[in-house]
């Protein structure tokens, strides 16, 4: 490195974000995840005393400190330490890395350790690309990600490496961040004369939503946008910090896991009654920008498999709700939103519409069977083939219902439908205890038989089959 070089570096250094002059550079410096750092813990003993031979994924929230723990690490060991981003390398830079590192360690017996950020924004070719290489020692790798690695990194990979899955910072380890940054003189603001009232201080803290990056960007900006008093102090108020800061930054990625989880969330407390619930959910996915249209579809389902029968109007309010977002948009399109989730969410609950699914796997299990003759088609060959003959018209009965077989004779007393005790169901059950009694006594049935209720697992992968054989859901 040459003179110009070391300038230039240095000077890069001393304009560099709060956030990054601000990375600790040891585990004494590093706030919050003691669940893996604290004394005594696995990950800290390893990197102490550079023992660190398996690969390691880091997985987190922005602001965690992934980057900075593999800079640490860095630090720390005496294996050559190289950096690449999964954002802006390829095979050829992982090609190139790997050459060098058996190289390196044929001549000096020096291990090689590689971070890659971003791991997940490799595909699956890129990720196996790293694998012989992990498995026969060339490199150990430290992976960060901010994505499930269990979905989003290969099997094999995450097979031979530890997962540390770090945190949120809690809010008095923001504040720490935040009061350290103050104080430092070499790279933080000690060597001005900042003052931030205890309001602006809270504000920061409770906005950064755990993110230690974020709490950075907004003191620098606070700091550096406020001009010092005749005394020469910067005075942060609760004003400058909300205009530092204004909107907290929700963790809401909508193909990773802050998304199917906040959507889960939601739909259980829906499931579970729990309005209150519900409303905040929807406020938080509303709020980070999920697509209305994708919620409307939720409440949809919701209401045919979780409120079905006990309240026929359910599907009615949500179809409404979802015709009306159609015409209004946001943002006023979000009361026929919430209508939907509130009157779901009070409706009283049935999931039998899942006796469907009794039905399918029995199909699954004994083929489809033919339809027996008097429920054929008689348009056709009633004639030559005696189809539809036996036929009894149920509005010709009285109560306009008549006892006969509707299933093929061997399912005959066959009962996959129990409907429950909760709202109109309630109505439902009695008519239909009648009716299946008459039907009893005409097919002159002694013992019927109630198909047992399925597992959630299976219902899932009914479900699952049927998106693979009919068109997909959008």
């Amino acid at each position: 490195m040459d003179l110009f070089d070391h300038a230039l570096k240095q000077r890069m250094a001393r304009e560099a974000p709060l956030a990054a002059r601000m990375r600790p550079r040891s585990i004494e410096e590093f706030i919050g995840q003691e669940h893996i750092l604290g004394p005594g813990r696995l990950l800290r003993r390893a990197i102490e005393a550079d023992r660190l031979f398996s690969s390691i994924l880091l997985w987190g929230p922005p602001g965690t400190g992934k980057t900075t723990l593999a800079m640490i690490i860095a630090n720390h060991t005496r294996s050559h330490f190289e950096t690449i981003s999964a954002v802006l390398a390829g095979v050829r830079e992982l090609r190139r890395v790997i050459a060098a590192a058996r190289e390196r360690r044929k001549l000096h017996g020096q291990r090689t350790t590689l971070f890659v950020d971003e791991v997940h924004r490799w595909n699956k070719a890129q990720q196996d690309a790293l694998l012989p290489h992990v498995e026969d020692g060339t490199i150990t790798l430290i992976g960060a990600t901010t994505e499930n690695p269990y979905f989003e990194v290969i099997s094999a990979l995450v097979s031979r490496s530890r997962v540390f899955q770090l945190r949120p910072l809690q809010d008095d380890e923001v504040r720490q961040v935040i009061e350290r940054a103050l104080n430092d003189r070499e790279r933080g603001f000690g060597d001005r004369q900042v003052r931030l009232d205890p309001a602006a201080l809270d504000h920061l803290v409770r906005v950064a939503g755990g993110d230690a990056r974020n709490a950075l960007n907004a003191l620098e900006l606070a700091v550096e946008s406020t001009p010092p008093d005749e005394q020469g102090v910067i005075h942060i108020t609760l004003e400058v910090a909300q205009e530092s800061i204004q909107r907290r930054a929700v963790l809401y990625d909508k193909d990773g896991d802050a998304h199917y989880d906040t959507v889960s969330a939601f739909i259980k407390s829906v499931r579970g009654s729990d309005p209150d619930a519900a409303l905040y959910w929807l406020a938080k996915m509303l709020y980070a920008g999920e697509d209305p249209r994708f919620i409307v579809r939720r409440l949809l389902i919701l209401a045919s498999e979780d409120v079905g029968l006990a309240d026929p109007m359910a599907l009615v309010v949500a179809s409404a709700a979802a015709q009306a977002f159609d015409y209004v948009g946001l943002p006023e399109g979000v009361y026929p939103l919430v209508e939907a989730t509130l009157y779901l969410a009070t409706a009283p609950k049935s999931n039998t519409t899942g006796a469907y699914f009794k039905a399918y796997k029995l199909i699954e299990e004994q083929g489809i069977v033919e339809v027996p003759d008097h429920l054929k088609d008689s348009s056709r060959d009633a004639k030559a083939l005696g189809h539809g003959q036996g036929y009894r018209y149920p509005h010709d009965h009285p109560a306009h219902h008549v006892g006969q077989g509707y299933l093929p004779k061997r399912l005959w007393g066959t009962y996959f439908y129990r409907p429950s005790d909760q709202g109109y169901e309630q109505e439902i059950r009695s008519r239909l205890e009648r009716w299946r009694e008459a039907q009893r006594k005409a097919l002159g049935l002694e013992q019927t038989h109630e198909v047992p209720d399925l597992s959630q697992q299976e219902i899932e992968r009914a479900k699952r089959h049927h998106g693979r054989s009919g068109p997909q859901a959008r």
